[in-house]
């Protein structure tokens, strides 16, 4: 089969968040499989453009209600991220360093949607499957489906993926004459709660409708930011198909960035000689339990909450744990967790930024990782830590739910909680001073987790069923 996979994001090229993971990770395990997967996504500025090679595929214009714009598609020569990647150059819409947060990401984003699918309407053949991901690319069933300069294309299924429902790229019925044009009589395809919503016209037009965790799916049905009753309405046509993690990527026995490498059979002295190592990096005391923050400070992660909790932490233990947070987002947040460095130092540090080869470092010498986060599809982290032996702490929904255990539970191997709140936190951190006291519980836990299994294999052939589906 050919999947064509339409992303705002595809680590390593740009990556904001999880969606860039899974679209990094998910074409190249399809190709793996023997299918013939392509990923297109806007050609932003970034390094992964200016260090490969390209070749120019193919040259078009295409129409964004009265405007014309020119639009080239390139491809990478190589091949090397285990997948064809395609990027669309669009002059004064995508090429931008960021990949959101301009006043006019409506327009960037539609425009990519119409160079995407007037690409493919020049194809000699047809693909499979188009598989769209989050609203950025969520037009595109209905395009293909309702605009007349595209009918052709209307019998290619579409698969949407919702990796996070919040988001969902309202905009005004003014904005309606930048779609190709299309039967009028399909407009309330396009409409939920009087606007445009183009998450809500995914769901209405897209073939089948995944997103990345079952009980995520559950979820939505009561919390999806407005769109709950469409979910229930459509809920026949929706899967939830947990993520996998790339372990070509996440593998402690072979990761290039991290200072020692490990498996589960030596994960004691792999985590000791990495933990070392990190300690030193940001001055904490190496004997403790370090509990870590990977992540977004925003409101979705609970960030909010971590000033209290890690205050709250370190009063009440009296130094007996360290804390380390990666990330940037909220600046008042960003601001509270950078004047904590001072009261705490040897038991607490920061880094405000994201720092990818860093990421490795802190899964790899970390001990436990918190992860309270207010709403979680799927969650990434939890798996990477689990792969290199770190204990996750974690509030019980969406994914987090799904791959963790309480230790508290049978053959359980990590720490759940129930609230986004300090004083939930606060009660993990000493459950998890705790058991780092009991060395053999701790190794037993590390060394389960490290074998647990959740690689893509598992997933692919899931999204495989689903496409196949929908051919027959």
């Amino acid at each position: 089969m050919e999947i064509v996979h339409v992303s705002a994001e595809c680590y390593p090229v740009a990556k904001a968040g999880g969606l860039g993971d899974v679209v990094g990770a998910l074409p190249k395990y399809l190709s793996k499989s023997g299918h013939t997967a392509k990923v297109v996504m806007p050609m932003y500025r970034t390094k992964f453009l200016y260090q490969n090679e390209w070749t120019v595929d193919f040259k078009g214009r295409g129409q964004m209600g009265s405007f014309w714009f020119d639009y080239t598609i390139i491809r990478e020569k190589h091949d090397k991220l285990g997948f064809h990647l395609y990027l669309v150059d669009i002059n004064g819409l995508l090429d931008r360093e960021k990949i959101y947060g301009y006043g006019d990401d409506t327009e960037r984003f539609i425009a990519f949607q119409i160079a995407v699918t007037d690409w493919i309407n020049h194809w000699q053949h047809k693909p499979d499957v188009i598989h769209c991901h989050d609203y950025h690319t969520a037009f595109i069933p209905f395009i293909v489906k309702h605009s007349y300069q595209y009918n052709r294309l209307s019998d290619i299924p579409t698969v949407l993926t919702i990796h996070n429902a919040q988001y969902q790229g309202w905009m005004g019925w003014d904005k309606a004459a930048l779609l190709p044009v299309f039967d009028t009589w399909k407009a309330g395809l396009l409409e939920w709660n009087k606007t445009i919503n183009p998450l809500a016209a995914g769901i209405k037009a897209a073939w089948k409708v995944t997103t990345v965790s079952w009980s995520y799916l559950e979820e939505m049905r009561y919390h999806a930011n407005g769109l709950e009753k469409l979910l229930e309405y459509e809920k026949g046509k929706c899967a939830g198909i947990l993520n996998g993690i790339d372990t070509d990527v996440w593998n402690p026995e072979t990761d290039p960035f991290i200072h020692t490498h490990y498996n589960y059979s030596n994960v004691d002295a792999g985590k000791e000689a990495n933990k070392r190592q990190i300690c030193q990096e940001f001055e904490l005391e190496q004997h403790n339990p370090l509990v870590v923050f990977i992540g977004r400070l925003v409101g979705e992660k609970a960030a909010d909450i971590l000033p209290d909790a890690i205050l709250s932490s370190l009063y009440s233990l009296q130094g007996q744990v360290n804390f380390l947070v990666l990330g940037n987002g909220e600046p008042h947040v960003e601001w509270q967790l950078n004047q904590l460095k001072e009261h705490f130092p040897g038991n607490y540090n920061v880094f405000i930024g994201y720092d990818e080869a860093l990421s490795h470092r802190i899964y790899a010498g970390a001990d436990f990782l918190l992860m309270p986060s207010r709403v979680e599809p799927c969650g990434l982290n939890q798996m990477y830590a689990m792969k290199y032996g770190t204990v996750p702490m974690v509030r019980s929904t969406g994914g987090l739910k799904d791959t963790v255990t309480d230790m508290g539970d049978w053959q359980g191997w990590g720490i759940r909680f129930n609230h986004a709140s300090a004083g939930d936190v606060s009660y993990s951190v000493n459950r998890a001073v705790d058991v780092f006291a009991d060395k053999k519980q701790m190794t037993a836990m590390r060394t389960h987790m490290m074998q647990i299994d959740h690689s893509w294999e598992h997933s692919v052939q899931q999204y495989v069923d689903i496409y196949q589906s929908l051919k027959y």
